[in-house]
């Protein structure tokens, strides 16, 4: 290859890509329709009907500002989940319009103070029901008296092109989930309070167990958390 080859063929490479680059600066970017409320937290693409990148869906979470007293601030927490459609990514499912795992803030009476207090995060998404699909995994965790309770919402793909809670985990006071090494399961960590035990005094602090979906249900080992 002669030096005049070489410098064309990387002539051409760089007015390749800066065309690229001036196409995608000129792409319009998709709106969200409606607007995520407040600030966007965290941001997730998600694959619920298949891997593709086309056919994933953006999954916000966001908070916004409702009271403040004391130099303290409360606010409300929302999980949006879109879906692309008519050059847009329009609204499938949004908590807490549509359900949980979050709450309505409201003001307690006579009070400068708003329940449930609140605080969420996106876990991240799986293939825990079949391979070629994956579902999204979000913690929360709300306080209205004492340490309040968490949960773990597993949403996945529903009929008529949308999404919602496929199932729950909950406890009192604290519970954390993170993805399996296998990538197709959680593993779940927080006290475990037998029948009788008080929140005080959990029966086991640091409680382990695994989620996995198989044979059409949810099944958890060793049983420490409730799984709706």
């Amino acid at each position: 290859m002669t030096k005049t080859t070489l410098a064309f063929g990387l002539t051409f490479i760089a007015t390749f890509c800066a065309a690229l680059a001036a196409s995608a600066q000129m792409a319009p970017a998709r709106a969200f329709v409606p607007a995520p409320p407040g600030a966007i937290v965290e941001r997730q693409l998600v694959g619920f009907n298949s891997e593709g990148i086309a056919d994933r869906w953006p999954v916000l979470l966001s908070k916004k500002l409702v009271g403040s007293a004391a130099g303290r601030r409360f606010y409300q927490w929302y999980l949006s989940i879109y879906a692309p459609k008519r050059g847009a990514y329009r609204l499938r499912y949004e908590s807490p319009g549509n359900g949980g795992p979050l709450s309505r803030v409201t003001q307690a009476r006579d009070a400068t103070i708003w329940f449930p207090m609140q605080e969420a995060r996106i876990v991240g998404s799986a293939p825990l029901l079949r391979a070629g699909i994956r579902q999204l995994i979000v913690a929360s965790h709300e306080i209205g008296a004492d340490c309040g309770g968490a949960t773990i919402t597993i949403f996945g793909a529903k009929p008529g092109n949308t999404v919602g809670p496929i199932a729950t985990v909950t406890n009192p006071c604290d519970l954390e989930a993170k993805i399996g090494a296998d990538g197709a399961s959680l593993i779940l960590t927080g006290p475990y309070y037998a029948a009788n035990a008080p929140l005080c005094c959990p029966t086991n602090a640091h409680a382990t167990a695994t989620l996995r979906y198989s044979n059409g249900k949810w099944t958890e080992s060793p049983k420490y958390f409730k799984v709706d």
